[in-house]
């Protein structure tokens, strides 16, 4: 009977881990062409980005996309800073950067999203202090 219980356990462990990272698999970046930011500036937002992307359950992600370094602009950062959170108050944002994403909803929908859906154009906002870390400021069309 432990046996069996260990297995039983064991399986649905595996099973469980079998399914993880499918909605990020295979994600094609696009990094565009930016004076304002290397690579790693983007991949820290990128990142910031993923991990709110894995909590949508069944959606699969398959494109990251910089906008431009346009969207670097007063207006969007004065955006970014009527957005902070009360625990972001004693911070003024100075630089933002925004990706647009593709990505298909899941087979049976659920929450916002339509069934069976490629969604295109999804915008990330993430704004930052001075060459600071990236704060997830807003999301969506």
């Amino acid at each position: 009977m432990k046996k069996i219980c260990k297995f039983s356990v064991w399986l649905i462990c595996v099973l469980s881990l079998a399914g993880c990272g499918k909605n990020m698999a295979d994600v094609t970046i696009d990094y565009g062409d930016s004076r304002l930011y290397t690579t790693q500036d983007m991949d820290a937002a990128i990142s910031l980005i993923e991990t709110t992307f894995a909590t949508w359950k069944g959606c699969e992600l398959h494109r990251i996309s910089y906008i431009s370094d346009e969207e670097c602009n007063a207006d969007n950062i004065a955006w970014m800073n009527d957005l902070r959170a009360p625990d972001d108050m004693q911070e003024t944002f100075t630089e933002c950067i925004a990706f647009t994403s593709e990505f298909h909803s899941p087979k049976k929908g659920g929450g916002a999203w339509n069934a069976d859906t490629e969604y295109t154009g999804w915008e990330w906002w993430l704004a930052r202090s001075d060459g600071g870390e990236w704060k997830l400021m807003t999301w969506g069309y």
